[in-house]
């Protein structure tokens, strides 16, 4: 029986056989050019030889016409009627024309003369990587400043459809002012991201390897390319990342005593850890390095943008990190260790406080130990409420430009800034997908998702029916793998397709027992059965139910003021007054289990909306924002002058002044019982008033 394990093995064996053999005919065969100094090839003069390497070999010219000096590089003339070579080589200097970014070699011309091909590019003084390195580590801030730059440059090409290929230190080129240029696009696929649309300014024709041909240099191919498969941006930021773990070990990530061993260390073996061959190295970058080293394409970061995200904010925070890494961590075990001290990488900044606690849960109570770090606003955006990723590495964070308008901001753990993401003005609550790609929103009457990489956001389908006033005008989502979004709208929940469609209702409010609202629906592991909150006309009748898609039964779960969550470890979150909760949750029957245990203090909760102020990724992350919902009211002349605050701090709504300028009325929530009622406030006396007294809402 053949395996696809077996299977890649076979062509592992082949193409090592391949390389080898292609390497004895091309050492044999391919003799040196005699290109001479003075001789000329078009405009262009050459001076001298600096090297060969990468499908040919490279002179210092002269470019008559200009006055600059150039770099010409040629094939072989016994190779320019190979027609697979010469369409490679064209294919290089297409690619590389089509770029213009300071970390990628310009290419000025292509030409021929005489039977000899040749591309002209700017001429560089320093030396490859490879010869940078020369088999001893980087010191780290050198390190990340040159990966910082080739991830840039990566960032511009894929942005063009253009995937490298045969990303390797070789092939990266180092001036002597430090800076970083990408060389060599010779085995660069062009791709067609969109069908309507050119990704190059190459002319129309399409460039691709078919699947199953194995292109690369062994020691820094994906998984993916050792196998033969289809490969895309993700492929090289696998091989940046053998190039980072080199610069920073001194050593390669993966090297066997034979093409075939190296290519199985690549689909099988992970590379020693880099603290054990460079002890300064901080976890956080270590983090980074395994993140771009992943087998699955799928866990590595998405996009060299990305990348260089992260990158750009370790740049500038690596002392910060040294010194964190001694504090506080050494009762830790060395693995989550590693895992704490890499997040405590952003822990200098921010009112987010995130708590690693629930893989602790069923430790004994003496062996738990959690990490709280917080994330302040700037005053330019401050924070309305962050949202992590179900993947435990993004927060969607919902905060005010400085014109008050909403917006939705993208910031990874891993990174000191945020990126707002255009097109969602006015966004209110966010929510995830399963896959910690997208996000969905409501602005506008709409429900809407937009990717986490950018792009315009796609209309999934109207929320505001033309109706009345709802309670869960924006009152949360949920999205499973399946494909289908619950949303709350006129009261009740709906249903709809994440590609978009006509929602359709999934609930019914329970009027005679004073339902007035349901929100804040939230997927159980297995994507069928999801969690609700029952607003009820007396609080303290809301609860919590879980039901399944393709039923309409309901199961009572518990009573609680505000939406809860499931943690895959088996734990409900859940809010009692300002605390947050968790108790064991029997997935498999829907029940409680055991006793709660308190996980946090004072988040955030507005209890008229039923909405507490955090959110949990599938690894067990926590987020939350933290201090109440009581503001302080001021007031101000016509000419915005400041007349002092008026009244105690309370949970104000509905703020307004009366005709006579004398009064002010305004809803107050008891956060204690819940109950809204009418006070006024005597503006030269500066004293409150109860107007109403009744247990409904006022």
């Amino acid at each position: 029986m053949i395996t696809e394990e077996s299977s890649a093995f076979a062509v592992q064996e082949k193409i090592a056989q391949e390389i080898s053999e292609k390497g004895r005919r091309g050492s044999r065969n391919i003799p040196e050019m005699t290109i001479t100094s003075g001789t000329k090839l078009g405009r262009y003069e050459i001076r001298s030889k600096l090297g060969a390497g990468g499908m040919g070999e490279f002179y210092q010219g002269r470019d008559a016409q200009l006055g600059r000096d150039v770099a010409v590089k040629v094939l072989p003339t016994t190779v320019s009627t190979d027609a697979e070579r010469l369409r490679r080589f064209e294919q290089e200097a297409c690619a590389a024309s089509a770029l213009n970014h300071p970390n990628i070699l310009v290419v000025h011309d292509i030409g021929a003369h005489d039977g000899t091909t040749y591309v002209v590019s700017e001429l560089l003084e320093g030396e490859t990587l490879r010869k940078r390195i020369a088999g001893t580590p980087l010191a780290q801030r050198r390190a990340v400043d040159y990966a910082l730059q080739i991830a840039n440059g990566l960032a511009a090409a894929h942005e063009k459809g253009i995937i490298h290929r045969d990303l390797k230190p070789d092939n990266i080129f180092v001036t002597n002012d430090g800076r970083v240029k990408i060389l060599d696009f010779g085995l660069a696929k062009l791709t067609q991201p969109d069908g309507n649309q050119s990704q190059t300014e190459i002319p129309t024709r399409r460039v691709d390897t078919n699947p199953g041909v194995i292109m690369g240099t062994v020691g820094y191919m994906s998984p993916e390319q050792v196998k033969g498969r289809q490969v895309d941006q993700r492929s090289d930021i696998f091989s940046f990342g053998a190039i980072l773990y080199e610069m920073l070990s001194g050593r390669r990530a993966f090297h066997g005593e034979s093409p075939a061993e190296t290519m199985s260390a690549i689909l099988k073996e992970h590379p020693p850890e880099l603290s054990q061959t460079n002890q300064n190295v901080s976890p956080a970058l270590e983090r980074l390095v395994n993140r771009c080293l992943e087998k699955s394409s799928e866990s590595r970061f998405h996009s060299a943008s990305d990348l260089a995200f992260a990158l750009d904010a370790l740049s500038g925070s690596s002392s910060s990190i040294d010194k964190t890494i001694s504090v506080g961590t050494a009762g830790f075990p060395s693995r989550t260790r590693e895992r704490l001290i890499w997040i405590a990488a952003v822990a200098l900044l921010l009112v987010i406080a995130i708590a690693l606690a629930f893989s602790n849960f069923r430790r004994a109570p003496n062996a738990s130990q959690t990490l709280r770090f917080f994330i302040t606003p700037t005053d330019q955006v401050p924070f309305v409420n962050a949202v992590i990723s179900p993947d435990g590495r993004l927060l969607v964070i919902r905060g005010r430009d400085s014109l008050g308008k909403t917006l939705l901001l993208i910031r990874s753990l891993d990174s000191l800034s945020t990126q707002p993401l255009s097109g969602t003005d006015d966004a209110t609550s966010p929510f995830w997908s399963p896959d910690s790609r997208s996000i969905a929103f409501f602005a506008g009457g709409k429900l809407k998702r937009i990717d986490v990489t950018g792009g315009p956001p796609q209309t999934l389908c109207d929320t505001d029916t033309g109706g009345a006033w709802t309670r869960t005008a924006g009152a949360g989502g949920a999205w499973n793998r399946d494909g289908v979004i619950v949303f709350a709208r006129d009261d009740a929940l709906d249903r709809v397709s994440a590609a978009g469609g006509i929602a359709t209702a999934l609930t019914a409010l329970d009027q005679a027992h004073g339902e007035i609202s349901h929100k804040y629906p939230q997927f159980l592991p297995d994507g069928k059965h999801f969690l609700y909150l029952a607003q009820n006309a007396k609080t303290e009748d809301s609860s919590i139910y879980v039901r399944a898609l393709d039923s309409s039964e309901n199961r009572f779960i518990l009573k609680t003021r505000a939406e809860a969550a499931y943690v895959p470890d088996g734990y409900l979150l859940f809010m009692r007054d300002r605390t947050l909760m968790a108790q064991p949750f029997d997935v498999s029957k829907l029940q409680l289990t055991g006793e709660p245990i308190r996980v946090a203090e004072e988040v955030g909760l507005d209890i008229i909306r039923g909405f507490a102020n955090f959110s949990v990724s599938d690894n067990g992350m926590l987020t939350y924002m933290s201090g109440g919902t009581d503001g302080q009211m001021f007031l101000f002349d016509r000419d915005g002058k400041s007349l002092g605050a008026l009244g105690p701090t309370g949970n104000y709504s509905n703020v307004y002044l009366s005709p006579d300028e004398k009064r002010v009325a305004a809803s107050i929530t008891d956060l204690q019982s819940g109950a809204r009622d009418v006070w006024l406030l005597d503006i030269a006396r500066n004293a409150p008033t109860r107007f109403t007294f009744d247990p409904a809402e006022d």
